[in-house]
């Protein structure tokens, strides 16, 4: 299935139900005004998407700007290349923009559930783990494609025209902050984690993910600020 396929299955039989403009097709100011309002989403997960996918579109911008350029014409290909894998990424940070959302209700609905009796109580605590678990999920997937953002981002500061240098340092910390903050969303969750083992696996994930991300984005940040003050 196609990702703007998949895109549009969540918009419609997701956020049509709800009455509303699916977030991807909101203006900024729209959505920027829907995520400073109290309501629940977008939350801090699809904005660490979103910023992702901005980032990556940075690094897209800089293989566009490559393109044609008699100086780089050597690694023409590889840009090509490059530029198809980042259009990739950007498609699926968007895609978990909506599937941030999308995953919320169900743990939302799981917390209202009543909780009178033993068998209600059991009932709720099944559905929140189970919710919980979703809601999981997809802030580490977001995680792991600004984690290959980064890397692509690597190849755009070595093969990338100079002149547009700055913002592959501009995309880099995008993606950086964007898989900063799907940790965190990551981590909200399994704090709640009854299953130990689940929990413990996740977040040596996470760790993996953090350290090469991370340690990636700075190497290429100081690569950056070294050719832009450069004598």
């Amino acid at each position: 299935m196609d990702h703007e396929k998949r895109r549009q299955e969540i918009d419609t039989a997701f956020f049509n139900e709800l009455g509303g403009i699916p977030l991807l097709e909101k203006s900024c100011d729209d959505f920027l005004q829907e995520l400073s309002s109290k309501s629940p989403v977008p939350g801090g997960g699809g904005a660490s998407a979103y910023v992702g996918a901005l980032g990556m579109a940075l690094g897209s911008m800089v293989g566009n700007l490559t393109l044609g350029k008699k100086k780089y014409k050597d690694v023409e290909e590889d840009i090509h290349e490059l530029l198809g894998k980042s259009e990739e990424i950007i498609l699926q940070l968007k895609d978990l923009v909506a599937r941030d959302a999308e995953v919320f209700y169900p743990l939302s609905q799981a917390y209202g559930l009543p909780q009178n009796t033993e068998e209600e109580k059991k009932e709720k605590d099944e559905k929140l783990q189970q919710a919980i678990i979703g809601a999981t999920i997809v802030p580490l997937d977001i995680a792991r494609y600004c984690l290959k953002a980064i890397d692509l981002h690597g190849e755009y500061a070595q093969k990338g025209t100079r002149i547009a240098i700055s913002d592959v340092g501009v995309g880099v910390a995008f993606c950086k902050a964007a898989l900063q903050g799907a940790k965190l969303n990551v981590l909200i969750n399994t704090k709640m984690m009854k299953d130990s083992v689940l929990k413990n696996d996740i977040e040596c994930q996470l760790r993996e993910i953090e350290n090469e991300g991370i340690g990636k984005a700075d190497q290429i940040l100081q690569y950056v600020e070294e050719l832009l003050t450069a004598e």
